[in-house]
């Protein structure tokens, strides 16, 4: 292996030198300079030379013909990459993309497709009938359904919904509580054809959070994928909790043990099927909606309280993938052979923004399992074209690649591969046929199936050092998007031929963008950082019976203000730097609230003051510890410890108790798995105003407790990947 490395990395470099002669003699300068025979006798001068040299000079220029011929093309960006968005007049410093025929904000990208009831009849009409959502089981190719068997199958749903009282209007809310299938999409649509709406539910949220989402919203009918499920809501109703709830739709089997619980309190349960079947006996014609009308009221999860239900309308889904398709619509434009492979929640708009895209060009969706463990199995059966993924997932791919170079000299070669992908990478070329990607890469991008195209990260910050290699290694273009569920999914995104990592790209041509001044954390706009905030047809229209939050998120001026801080790159590119709030995002994308955490482990009792750290690169907590010097030392005495305060400090059974002692608060107060820290690390002196560590007021200066435990924070962060 190591002499073919040798080998090919010898001719790489003659190429190169060819190249840059070639380039060289290309120059005026370089010409003037060389001492050619006259024309008259050139003919003499080769007739001189012997046999073999011309044979040798000839097979060097058919080479260097050749690769000239055949080298790789770099992407030719959209607009320039040193400028990549504008200043707008009028408009308090928002700035708009570079992209688009006018200063007009983009709203729908196909005169054809303005809701998304239009958007899937654009990708039925382009098909042909083509194949349109699969699923397989285990050890199985996948099996799909076709444009018209969907279509078909939503008309059928939507009518025996509107048999059984629904009405056809944006007032009627259908809830929709299963992991990521074709029904989930049917049953998406069969809303979408009688112009009701979509609310997802998902399992994260907790009991506390359906209970909430099932009120607010008046919902009535739930579509549910599993037996399981259907108890959580019955569980609900039997406890006088969500009385509204009427009825229950099933796309899994169920025996009558379901119907009876159901029946006694007074919940009708139904299979898909039989609802389908009702529909098809009395089919009603389909009544789509106008882009104003709502299609889907998502509810974020939040940090604290209730979940919002974000009223997104048809108009909003459309502005935004449509801002999406100007961006890239000259360099990987998506067509009826892409296929997506489909397994984050389909309850977050990220996912179903994505696929939206696939459908209106009358592209194939595949759904995964069900099992993140199997992920790589269905990829490979399925072979996708596109990829929208989390960056914890991209950085899981990058630590298993690097765990398989199991000795310094392998990592050493993949890294130099990297390196001279990377250079490719960086120059704009994007391939997947080079020697690089021949000896090292192709095996890991036969393990995504083979064919990726183009890999959407959003919902977290990407680690530029993981961006970077995987832009490399899996040889198709990454984009990354920046946004939130209030702006439809994006707001920013990645231009194509900026492949530097670091920032997000630059505005939507659906959307501006600002920056407003936030004095308490010294971010202003005249310096080009502040809070940023968008503007434009993809922006929310507020939360769903909450104008309080509403008014909180959406200023008088139709203004969207995120939270986060931005800072705008001398290319006219999105950095974010920081939240206003003490609020931030895990890998996998959940918002962390670190105060309300706090706020329940400090009733630990052997614990005096901590400070809980995430970081939107990891997808855990980790925590400092200052335990009381008064009342720690009889704690551990108690369960067996002696010692003095500092020997206790570092003794590691202690750690392991407070820890629990953690858990158990953590549990009982209702804290999600990912809201408890993994590790923690106990620290023997008190925070202070002298140290730097509190504020005159006694507030933790979160800021300086992360600079100040940062190596302790790095060791709890490798001993959890260990």
């Amino acid at each position: 292996m190591l002499a073919f490395v040798l080998v090919s990395g010898s001719i790489w470099i003659l190429l190169e030198l060819s190249s840059t002669l070639m380039e060289r003699m290309q120059s005026q300068d370089l010409l003037s300079t060389l001492r050619l025979p006259e024309l008259d006798d050139l003919g003499q001068f080769f007739r001189s030379l012997p046999t073999s040299t011309l044979v040798g000079i000839g097979a060097l220029t058919a080479v260097l013909a050749y690769w000239l011929a055949t080298r790789p093309r770099p992407i030719n960006p959209p607009c320039d990459l040193a400028h990549q968005s504008e200043e707008v007049p009028c408009e308090d410093g928002g700035r708009r993309s570079m992209l688009g025929d006018s200063p007009k904000l983009l709203t729908h990208y196909h005169e054809d497709a303005k809701t998304m009831y239009e958007v899937f009849q654009r990708g039925l009409h382009i098909s042909g009938d083509g194949p349109c959502l699969g699923s397989r089981l285990p050890n199985q190719p996948y099996q799909w359904l076709s444009y018209k068997e969907v279509t078909s199958r939503a008309e059928h749903l939507g009518s025996g919904l509107l048999s059984q009282g629904c009405k056809p209007s944006p007032d009627q809310l259908i809830g929709v509580f299963a992991q990521n299938r074709p029904e989930w999409i049917i049953s998406e649509l069969a809303c979408y054809t009688y112009s009701m709406v979509v609310v997802p539910l998902y399992d994260t949220l907790g009991p506390d959070a359906i209970r909430f989402i099932i009120n607010t919203a008046d919902i009535s009918t739930v579509i549910c994928d599993n037996v399981a499920k259907a108890q959580v809501l019955l569980g609900n109703v039997e406890r006088q909790e969500t009385a509204g709830l009427q009825r229950i739709i099933l796309m899994d089997l169920f025996d009558a043990a379901l119907v009876e619980r159901g029946q006694a309190c007074s919940v009708q349960i139904q299979a898909l099927r039989d609802v389908e079947a009702l529909g098809r006996e009395n089919h009603r014609k389909p009544m789509p909606p106008s882009p104003d009308d709502l299609s889907i009221v998502c509810f974020t999860s939040g940090t604290t309280g209730n979940p919002k239900g974000v009223m997104l309308t048809h108009g909003n889904v459309v502005a935004d993938f449509s801002g999406f398709l100007k961006v890239t619509d000259k360099v990987i434009s998506p067509n009826q052979n892409d296929v997506l492979i489909s397994f984050l929640p389909l309850a977050h708009m990220f996912e179903r923004l994505i696929e939206s895209v696939v459908y209106c060009h009358g592209g194939r969706i595949g759904f995964f399992q069900g099992d993140i463990r199997l992920l790589s199995e269905d990829m490979k059966a399925l072979r996708p074209t596109i990829f929208p993924v989390v960056p914890r997932l991209l950085n899981r791919m990058y630590d298993k690649i690097f765990s398989q170079a199991n000795t310094p000299v392998k990592r050493w070669l993949l890294n130099f591969a990297a390196r001279r992908k990377g250079a490719e990478v960086s120059a704009g070329v994007i391939r997947s046929d080079s020697l690089w990607d021949k000896i090292f890469f192709s095996k890991i991008q036969a393990s995504l199936g083979g064919r990726l195209r183009m890999i959407i990260t959003g919902a977290a910050p990407a680690s530029p050092t993981v961006l970077g290699f995987l832009r490399a290694a899996l040889g198709c273009q990454v984009y990354e998007a920046y946004g939130q569920t209030e702006c439809t999914a994006g707001c920013t995104f990645t231009t194509p031929g900026d492949w530097t990592s670091g920032h997000v790209g630059a505005p939507l041509p659906c959307n501006l963008i600002k920056l407003v001044d936030v004095a308490d954390k010294n971010y202003f706009a005249v310096k080009g950082e502040g809070e940023v905030c968008v503007k434009g047809p993809n922006v929310f229209k507020g939360y769903l019976k909450d104008p309080e939050k509403t008014a909180e998120t959406l200023d008088s001026e139709g203004w969207l203000h995120t939270g986060d801080i931005g800072k705008w790159l001398p290319n006219g590119t999105l950095k974010i730097i920081d939240r206003k709030k003490h609020i931030f995002k895990l890998a996998q994308g959940e918002y962390i609230s670190p105060e309300k955490i706090e706020n329940i482990y400090i009733r630990s009792e052997p614990v005096s003051q901590l400070y809980v750290h995430g970081d939107s690169l990891q997808s855990c907590l980790v925590g400092i510890v200052v335990p009381d010097p008064e009342v720690m030392p009889g704690w551990a005495k108690k369960k067996g410890m002696d010692g003095s305060y500092r020997d206790l400090c570092k003794n590691t059974e202690l750690k392991k108790a407070i820890m629990e002692d953690l858990q158990r608060l953590g549990k009982a107060s209702g804290l999600h798995s990912f809201e408890q820290v993994k590790d923690i690390y106990v620290h023997s002196e008190m925070f202070s105003i002298q140290n730097g560590l509190l504020t005159p007021t006694l507030k933790a200066k979160r800021p300086e407790l992360k600079e100040f435990f940062k190596e302790k924070i790095e060791v709890l962060y490798n001993n959890i990947s260990m």
